[in-house]
Parts: C-alpha cells; structure tokens; sequence
C-alpha cells in the first residue's frame, strides 16, 4: 500500500452493508477512507446521485482510488465511466480485478453488493488496491480510450 493512500467510497442502498464492511476493512489496512455513501437502507435513492463526489475526488487526486457499490455494480459504473478520465471497472473476482488495474489501469472499482459475499469482496478490494497498472501496450489503448469521450 502507498503510504496516506486514500479510497473514496459510494453506494447506494443496496451497497450500504458492504460499503461498511469494506470501510472498516481498508481502515484496517491504514487507508484514509472518504465516504459519500448514503446512510438509510431502507429508503431506496438514486444510484447516480451517489457517483459524483467520488469521480470528483478520483479525477482530483491522482493517487486516490474510488469504490462504487450498488446492487448489480452496473448502473454506477455505467455513470461513473461518462467522465473522462474515469476508468471504472465492474470486478466479479479476484483476476478481473487485477487485469482491471494492470491492462486498464482502472481508477474505480465497482461492486455488486447482491451477488459477491463479504470475503471475496474484500479480496477484490485487496487486489484492486495493490495491483499496479503493467504499462506498455496498454498506454496505447487508454489513451484511444480518453481520446473518445
């Protein structure tokens, strides 16, 4: 882990259980965590107005990560990924989540609160986190990829 390193965090009410216990987890781990997670469960809120804050924060600071957690991980990466230079991934497993940071060099992570248990995502997480992007071809195609929006 990078020394201060910090996540910014987001869900709507789907993700607030594993938005808590991913929170507490990386606070284990010595990381600064920002959260603009709505706080109420049971009060169903818009996906999109919990994106926001955390593009804002990934895009301001280059060594900062954002988690973005709802049902299915799909809708916020759908709005996360229309702000350029946003690259946010929507991890299932532990090699996604790699692959994401190395060939993509993924800036956000997405989760999908209702379908992985607590462990594998804190494993994600982990990996997501410590993965460093490999470079090389890669370059290349991102840069194709901010040259589109």
């Amino acid at each position: 882990m990078l020394t201060m390193q910090k996540v910014f965090i987001s869900s709507d009410h789907a993700g607030i259980e594993l938005r808590l216990v991913i929170k507490l987890y990386l606070d284990g781990l010595g990381y600064i965590v920002e959260d603009y997670g709505c706080v109420e469960s049971s009060v169903a809120v818009d996906y999109p107005d919990y994106v926001q804050n955390v593009v804002n924060c990934v895009i301001n600071n280059t060594l900062g990560f954002g988690i973005l957690i709802c049902g299915t991980g799909i809708g916020m990466s759908i709005v996360a990924n229309r702000h350029k230079k946003i690259r946010a991934a929507l991890c299932y497993n532990v090699e996604v989540a790699k692959l994401a940071r190395e060939h993509n060099n993924a800036n956000i992570l997405c989760l999908a609160a209702r379908y992985i248990n607590y462990e594998e995502a804190q494993s994600i997480v982990y990996k997501f986190l410590t993965t460093k992007f490999s470079e090389g071809r890669h370059v290349q195609r991102i840069a194709k990829i901010d040259n589109c929006l």
